[in-house]
């Protein structure tokens, strides 16, 4: 029987360091009987030859369009913005489900050149909890960043946050951002900042948590917040009453806004960072309408106009797991192992037979225009 090929290929996204595979994993697939071929990377956390050192196959950066049809291309972020069409299977986050920002043109590539999108945000357990997922990293970095984004406007007011860059482990970066705490909260007479987590029971909300208390904000200063809290609808007078608002939540239909401008209008507003973990920017639904572009490490922030201060700025970070990306790797693709062990029976196994009929489910959502190319798929 031939081996089932899995094809890793490297990441184009700016400052994207994590990877779907790690060298552990790779050796659970490679011992498992199935072909595991490595782009070689610039930018991937892991060196390429400690892939090499478990068994797998390097390959040149970006050969993935020119592999075998039948090679199952593995990815974390989103392809570039090209047209062509799509032969392969791709595992991968795509963000063309939700109806986000050109969703059509992303999507249509798949069926146009007779692929399939197994999107990784919508594999989920026979209890529907998804798989795998970079929502505890997500969250922890992102408080990490909103903090350390506090106090730089405390301590540096008017200038704009320089970059930030990915740390090599967990304790180097709560280094930095509790002597952030210390240095910000020196400002204010002493005082940590409040936090309000909304999502705070979910995988993201848990890590934003755990850095705040590792930075050393006191528990009476982190409000934890979830659906009971947020059942009423919002606007919330407590967000804008916070110094830092982190959004963790998982948005899968309408809601009243957490916050919009009318709120931000408060004379009792302390609010000044808001981290949108979440980062629905383009949905149609976000629940935090006031900024309508994605940050990134090299401009963190984007300002919010407001009257009066302190002044606001929202971090739409969309790949935040990459400020710890080992850790955040290593959670990933050890999670996601079982799942990637029945690709080989990807036609029968749940998970991968589940994702398939999603797709094919919102291939069949496309507009008409979309379409007309590949009848024969729907």
């Amino acid at each position: 029987m031939p081996h089932t090929t899995l094809h890793l290929r490297s990441e184009d996204k700016p400052l994207e360091h994590r990877s779907a595979l790690t060298p552990s994993t790779t050796k659970a697939l490679l011992d498992a009987g199935y072909a595991v071929n490595i782009e070689r990377s610039p930018e991937r956390i892991f060196d390429d030859s400690e892939f090499e050192k478990v068994g797998a196959t390097l390959v040149p950066e970006g050969s993935w369009p020119n592999a075998p049809a039948d090679h199952i291309i593995v990815g974390l972020k989103e392809l570039p913005e090209e047209t062509f069409p799509l032969k392969h299977t791709h595992v991968q986050f795509a963000h063309c489900y939700k109806n986000q920002g050109g969703w059509a043109e992303v999507l249509s590539r798949f069926p146009r050149g007779g692929g399939t999108l197994l999107d990784l945000e919508f594999l989920t357990d026979a209890s529907g909890r998804r798989v795998a997922a970079f929502g505890f990293h997500a969250g922890f970095a992102g408080a990490a960043l909103a903090i350390q984004a506090w106090a730089w406007q405390l301590t540096h007011p008017g200038e704009p946050m320089p970059s930030v860059s990915s740390y090599a482990n967990e304790g180097l970066l709560i280094k930095d951002i509790k002597a952030a705490t210390d240095a910000g909260a020196q400002k204010i007479g002493g005082r940590k900042p409040r936090v309000l987590v909304i999502g705070a029971l979910g995988r993201c909300g848990r890590g934003a948590v755990d850095l705040c208390r590792k930075a050393g904000i006191p528990e009476s200063q982190i409000l934890k917040w979830d659906m009971a809290e947020t059942a009423k609808g919002g606007p919330f007078p407590e967000i804008v009453e916070s110094d830092i608002f982190v959004n963790c939540i998982y948005l899968s239909h309408k809601i009243p806004p957490f916050i919009d401008a009318t709120s931000l209008a408060s004379p009792s507003r302390k609010l000044s960072v808001v981290c949108d973990v979440s980062c629905d920017t383009t949905n149609p639904f976000n629940p935090v309408p006031i900024y309508s572009v994605n940050t990134t490490f090299d401009n963190p922030l984007v300002p919010v106009p407001v009257n009066g201060p302190p002044a606001l700025s929202v971090i739409s970070i969309d790949h935040l797991p990459s400020l710890l990306p080992r850790e955040a790797s290593e959670a990933f693709s050890t999670d996601l192992l079982p799942s990637l062990l029945q690709l080989k029976d990807r036609k029968t196994a749940r998970v991968w037979k589940e994702a398939e009929q999603l797709f094919d489910e919102k291939v069949a959502s496309l507009p008409k225009e979309y379409r007309t190319a590949f009848k024969a798929r729907l």
